[in-house]
């Protein structure tokens, strides 16, 4: 019901869907301490989690990242790799540990609260865990709604033309949603580029999350490896790159897998107090805000120096 409710809201005011779910979760906060209602909200912030990021991987394609050319791809590498260095050394800064950097420079270097929910779930558990991924998913769809209306601006006082502009924002953007508002409010051919150049980092999550996993490995824990469901991503953008599925089923899956994720999101803002919530430092919002900045400069550079 909450992850109903939040997908009409967000259709009908053309706002954020996964900043209404979490908003409507945590107002219900008290819902969720029910014992009867603790095995469902369980199953969606785990369970669905875990298959919406799965199927995630139908949402890629390929062909149109490819037809990008070298150098914004070479590009885009380099500033998610940068933006990711950032977040584990702004963590220390801060008086974080290095899951927390991975997090939040996870999630504005890929595609914003998607990138949060799947890195945390292949973070270890730990007591806070969702609260951070909770601090982290509001201030990416925040910084992204607010970098949708100021980035055109931006880019267009700074006289950077049509291609220029569509890899600023697909690059520096942080949800997919708000990649295309921003770049269809300047013409569709932009708004078209700068999807492919956000769809780019989001095919480079299964690799973001396979390092997830190598750097959080336990001590004697053995080899890394895998979970299930991100294995399960990488062979449905393969499927669905090779045109095997029909294109009705395939949009079926990818609108399910969107389902799941707000579900999953609904289910972390039921079980999260807002009173603890509004405990945590403002220094972490910091962060996520210096992350964005350092992204924004950062493809800056590339754009003046390299002329991508």
């Amino acid at each position: 019901m909450v992850a109903a409710a939040a997908t009409f809201l967000a259709d009908s005011y053309g706002a954020p869907v996964m900043l209404f779910a979490l908003l409507i979760g945590m107002a219900l906060h008290a819902v969720a301490e029910q014992p009867a209602c603790a095995s469902g909200v369980r199953i969606a912030s785990q369970t669905l989690l875990r298959w919406g990021v799965a199927l995630m991987g139908l949402r890629l394609g390929l062909e149109d990242v490819a037809g990008l050319g070298w150098q914004p791809v070479a590009g885009v590498l380099l500033l998610v790799g940068a933006t990711l260095g950032a977040g584990v050394f702004l963590s220390y800064a801060f008086g974080r540990q290095k899951a927390f950097g991975l997090l939040a420079g996870g999630s504005v270097a890929i595609c914003g609260a998607s990138a949060a929910l799947a890195i945390a779930s292949v973070l270890p558990r730990r007591e806070g865990r969702e609260a951070d991924t909770l601090l982290v998913i509001t201030a990416v769809t925040v910084l992204s709604t607010f970098a949708m209306v100021a980035y055109p601006v931006l880019f267009r006082a700074l006289g950077f033309g049509p291609t220029e502009t569509a890899f600023l924002i697909g690059a520096t953007i942080h949800d997919v949603a708000q990649v295309a508002g921003a770049g269809h409010s300047i013409s569709e051919e932009v708004g078209v580029m700068a999807t492919f150049v956000k769809m780019l980092r989001v095919a480079l999550l299964p690799g973001v999350l396979l390092l997830v996993v190598i750097l959080m490995r336990e001590p004697g824990g053995g080899r890394a490896g895998l979970p299930w469901f991100v294995v399960l991503f990488v062979v449905l953008a393969v499927v669905g790159n090779a045109g095997v599925l029909p294109e009705a089923a395939v949009a079926q899956l990818v609108a399910l897998s969107q389902g799941c994720l707000v579900m999953a999101i609904a289910a972390l803002g039921l079980r999260t107090n807002l009173g603890r919530i509004l405990e945590v430092d403002r220094r972490y919002t910091a962060m996520l805000v210096l992350l964005t900045v350092f992204l924004l400069g950062a493809a800056l550079i590339l754009v003046v120096a390299l002329g991508l």
